[in-house]
């Protein structure tokens, strides 16, 4: 018997490893794994979720128009050339199907979001990872890359995990060189933690050119991530072939009232920046102090470096959390197997973490 067979390449692909959430043993533990929110979505926005309870039989609109409406009012741009999508995933994987196939070339960084990798593969498209310096995408090796079959080019800004950011010279130098024909996705997932003066989320230059577009998601500092919630800007030529593509009713209901609520409630945002702020630098210089390598970071996360020594490692470290029910993100999949991306929580969760990597720190000489 001969049973369907996956087009070549589809088995090949890895499946995306999500952070872990359980411990055997602990009913409840910390989860400092996924970069969620430490404070949670607005209670707006909880509230503008339980009044849409109802009416389940309805399809949502599909078009978004109140929520395109309101993101377009928030950020100063226009309204029709905003698309929504179940998460900022599914619009990247959008710009895949509608601009790469088999024999393209896609290109992201070392260290970036797997997704994009596995998004690239998805399509036929062969993920072309260009080296990082310290961490940090470097324009010059991303432009050595290019060849006639580059078709996109994947950045996150801030990047995940890394925690690394360029600034906006940069982007446009990189948008500058690069052929007209290839489209530059600027992945602003973490965009709303930056506070660096030299920072454009990339919202400006996809304005500016016909080639770029912007994403960014609801997941991150507005504490939606259940509701899978994200969006794009870009020239009315990509939005209109990305539209062509999305399922017709892609985002929810509960996300799109959800999202309205959480766009109005930006002293909310406003206080989980402040949080976030807070508590990133003071772990980076605790950690530093412990005499852990910290770089420093533009989004919701440290990334701690531990000895390549047994007993001091990353795996140790991450095992004594664990024991002690708290859960980090290892990155060995990510090529960096000697770090821990640790999210920032909430103050009860990040008093606990420092204390409990302090006493393994300290038992272990690392």
């Amino acid at each position: 018997m001969s049973l369907p067979t996956p087009r070549p390449g589809i088995l090949n692909i890895p499946i995306y490893q999500v952070g872990e959430s359980k411990i055997s043993g602990f009913s409840k533990v910390i989860k400092l794994a996924s970069n969620e929110a430490a404070l949670g979505p607005s209670p707006k926005a909880e509230q503008a979720l339980a009044n849409a309870i109802g009416h389940l039989e309805k399809y949502p609109d599909g078009a978004a128009v109140e929520l395109r409406k309101t993101i377009a009012k928030t950020h100063g741009v226009e309204f029709e050339n905003v698309i929504c999508g179940a998460g900022s995933d599914e619009i990247l994987a959008l710009l895949c199907r509608a601009y790469a196939g088999e024999g393209d070339e896609i290109i992201h960084t070392r260290h970036a979001f797997l997704m994009f990798g596995i998004y690239a593969n998805s399509v036929g498209a062969t993920p072309i990872m260009t080296p990082e310096t310290e961490l940090t995408a470097d324009i010059d090796k991303i432009l050595e890359a290019v060849t006639p079959r580059t078709r996109l080019v994947f950045l996150a800004n801030p990047n995940n995990p890394t925690g690394t950011c360029l600034p906006s010279s940069e982007i446009t130098r990189l948008r500058q060189e690069l052929r007209e024909d290839i489209v530059l996705v600027l992945d602003g997932a973490y965009a709303e933690f930056v506070e660096a003066d030299n920072y454009e989320s990339g919202l400006d230059l996809a304005r500016s050119t016909q080639n770029t577009v912007a994403t960014r998601t609801f997941s991150k500092i507005y504490g939606l991530a259940s509701l899978r919630l994200g969006w794009a800007y870009g020239p009315k030529h990509i939005i209109d072939a990305l539209e062509r593509l999305r399922s017709p009713f892609n985002v929810s209901v509960p996300a799109q009232v959800a999202g309205l609520a959480a766009l109005e409630d930006q002293e909310h945002i406003a206080k989980a920046k402040a949080h976030n702020s807070k508590w990133r630098d003071i772990a980076i210089q605790r950690l530093r102090g412990l005499g852990l390598k910290v770089g420093e970071t533009h989004a919701n996360f440290i990334l701690p470096e531990f000895p390549a020594e047994k007993g001091k490692s990353a795996a140790d470290a991450d095992a004594y959390l664990k024991s002690k029910g708290i859960i980090v993100r290892r990155v060995d999949g990510y090529g960096l197997p000697n770090y821990l991306r640790i999210t920032i929580g909430n103050d009860e969760e990040m008093e606990r973490v420092l204390e409990e990597l302090t006493v393994f720190l300290e038992q272990s000489g690392a």
